[in-house]
């Protein structure tokens, strides 16, 4: 019996260390970071963080204007096209590049990675990759952002989002990163890439394209991101017994691209391919298989085999 208690803990331990001895992307440069490296990845936002909320809670009432101008076959197009584009500017660039480092690609497609997910309105890319390696750290434990375990449903879905305590970038937590200079800028002025897109709504349908392409698509953006830190430590099913609440759940990961296979993630982060099965729908891997056959981005992470067979009693 002690042998077999070792046994899984001694494999547990080794999925963490190799899940976490990422590779460095294949566009990193050794640059330094001086010694106000935390100051430079902060901008003029950071510091008024009641107008970053005031604009949060406006783009969410500006959805009620929708009741007003209608919607069109257009609009509804325009509001799909924003979503999922974004959405996988999220999942692949942010979550499973900048966070968790589980493919290469060149220094140019990395700036296009992180432009197109800063458009989500989720903040810059070290604040947002920063942070999700910071929670992989404490996950449902002392010192997690957003565990719904222990401090409730809300704090985890948005609430730690709205604390100003979390306003800043851990730099540390991202050195990697912050060694690109394009990467701090956009950092710092992360509230470009949504405000272009917020004109190209505009230009294109007017004021009915700006809501229903830009705030409908972004408030819909955030709250199925959430999810993924809400109700996918909530509900679904656990195959791996990770020290955590992590839950598979089928619909969050075809509303979010792939990103509701929590479990698995939890289990080894640094896959690029969070459905295990062949059943486990990830379009956000597909895409990113199909950029590797563009050669666009290489060296996508899998899952060792070893690790893949089930340790929980509820797995499947």
């Amino acid at each position: 019996m002690a042998s077999a208690v070792a046994a899984k803990v001694e494999e547990r331990v080794d999925a963490d260390a190799e899940a976490l001895a990422e590779p460095k992307p294949e566009a990193e440069v050794d640059l330094p970071l001086g010694g106000n490296a935390a100051g430079r990845a902060e901008g003029w936002w950071s510091r008024h963080g009641n107008l970053s909320q005031g604009l949060y809670w406006g783009i969410h009432a500006a959805c009620l204007l929708t009741l007003w101008v209608g919607v069109s076959g257009a609009d509804l197009v325009l509001l799909a096209v924003t979503f999922y584009a974004r959405m996988f500017g999220i999942t692949a660039g942010y979550h499973r590049y900048f966070a968790h480092k589980a493919y290469k690609t060149s220094r140019p497609f990395q700036f296009a990675l992180a432009w197109l997910a800063c458009s989500a309105t989720q903040k810059g890319p070290l604040w947002w990759a920063g942070h999700h390696r910071h929670h992989h750290k404490h996950a449902d434990r002392e010192g997690d952002l957003h565990s719904p375990s222990r401090e409730g449903l809300w704090r985890a879905h948005q609430g730690w989002i709205l604390d100003t305590e979390y306003d800043r970038t851990p730099v540390d937590g991202i050195r990697d990163f912050a060694a690109y200079p394009e990467l701090v800028w956009l950092n710092r002025h992360h509230y470009a890439p949504p405000l272009v897109l917020a004109v190209l709504c505009f230009a294109v349908g007017g004021l009915s394209g700006l809501l229903w392409g830009f705030a409908v698509s972004t408030v819909l953006l955030w709250h199925s991101t959430y999810t993924i830190n809400s109700l996918c430590h909530t509900w679904g099913t656990r195959r791996y017994d990770t020290p955590d609440t992590s839950r598979n759940n089928p619909w969050l990961a075809l509303l979010t691209l792939g990103e509701g296979w929590h479990n698995n993630h939890h289990h080894f982060c640094a896959s690029a391919r969070q459905g295990f099965r062949w059943w486990e729908v990830d379009i956000s891997y597909y895409a990113l298989r199909g950029l590797a056959a563009l050669g666009l981005v290489w060296d996508l992470r899998e899952p060792p085999a070893r690790l893949l067979k089930a340790t929980s009693a509820s797995g499947r």
